[in-house]
């Protein structure tokens, strides 16, 4: 009875950060949605990019820096189960380490991050956070595709339900207007690039720390983003955006793509992804509501049925998947921002 009680209250900060991790990713869409009135969204994401990706090489310096310095701190970090594991890990990278981060930050940062803004731009925050949220259903079935997990019943009646509550959603955009269609295709695109920036990532992380991986592949994906949307990021007169503007990207950067990432990844070393993965069905919920509040979004009855499809979708999956060979592996089916 007093080891359960420890555990309970070893986890409970965890729960708290994860809390904290949600409302982060789920009001992070109004407010990025907000500086698009300013400044131009591929623009706005070089920058946040920029800034989120000298956080990380910084951080991972550092780390590298003590981790060469502590030879026993170092030994801990190398064991995949420690929390320590999650920021540092001494293994060196390897050539095909190398190849394989370049190739996981042109999927899951260039090509991602430009489909996710130019979606977001384009379409209502309801229906960005509804199409994102079905991220884990197209990693399963991907899965399944690649023969590395069995896909169930579960798993197909899951996907359906997503499926359908997406075309909900996506077919009231297109009754709305061409371009909302066109955000919601977008998004979609960017719910394919990170399910295979997802998997692919998955050997890495057998070696090396989530922030290690997350942080290089980003910088990586920058420095091939920045100069692919130079013409936007010039025509910016930076040093006279407004200070709320600057907020938004300071907060999009510093808490949505640094704290949010790194407060997953060490919760489902210390918790597992089943548990943590349950709390990202909390923020669409909490992106609809921020963006009825913030950016005046109405949420009607046709997102409110898709969300329940979806959110229904992503439960049987994850249903499904609870016995599966890769249960171990589902720490990384993180949703990107």
């Amino acid at each position: 009875m007093t080891s359960v009680s420890f555990s309970r209250a070893r986890c409970a900060p965890i729960d708290a950060l994860l809390l904290l991790m949600t409302i982060i990713w789920g009001t992070n869409y109004a407010i990025v949605k907000t500086a698009f009135a300013e400044v131009n969204p591929q623009a706005f994401n070089a920058m946040r990019m920029i800034i989120a990706s000298c956080v990380f090489l910084g951080i991972i310096f550092v780390l590298h820096r003590l981790g060469a310095r502590r030879g026993a701190g170092a030994a801990d970090a190398g064991d995949p189960d420690s929390v320590a594991s999650t920021f540092y890990t001494p293994a060196p990278l390897t050539r095909r380490d190398w190849l394989a981060l370049i190739g996981l930050g042109v999927v899951g940062h260039f090509f991602y991050q430009y489909c996710f803004i130019g979606g977001l731009a384009l379409t209502s925050v309801a229906n960005s956070s509804l199409i994102l949220a079905a991220t884990p259903v197209t990693i399963a079935l991907l899965t399944g595709l690649l023969g590395q997990e069995r896909v169930g019943r579960y798993h197909w009646l899951g996907a359906a339900l997503s499926i359908a509550g997406i075309y909900i959603v996506v077919s009231h955009g297109a009754r709305r207007q061409a371009s909302a269609l066109r955000g919601d295709v977008l998004m979609v695109a960017a719910v394919c690039c990170w399910a295979v920036y997802t998997l692919g990532s998955r050997p890495l992380m057998r070696r090396h720390s989530p922030l290690g991986v997350t942080g290089l592949s980003m910088a990586i994906g920058t420095l091939l983003y920045v100069p692919s949307v130079w013409k936007q990021v010039r025509g910016v007169a930076w040093l006279n955006l407004r200070l709320a503007t600057w907020g938004a990207i300071v907060y999009s950067a510093l808490l949505a793509l640094c704290v949010a990432y790194t407060i997953w990844y060490a919760a489902v070393r210390q918790i597992g992804g089943a548990r943590t993965s349950v709390y990202s069905n909390l923020i669409p919920i909490v992106a609809m509501a921020t963006a009825v509040l913030f950016v005046h979004e109405p949420v009607g009855a046709v997102q409110l049925a898709g969300a329940a499809a979806v959110l229904a979708g992503v439960a049987l999956t994850r249903v499904g998947g609870s016995g599966s060979r890769l249960q171990g592996e589902s720490r990384v089916t993180i949703k990107g921002h």
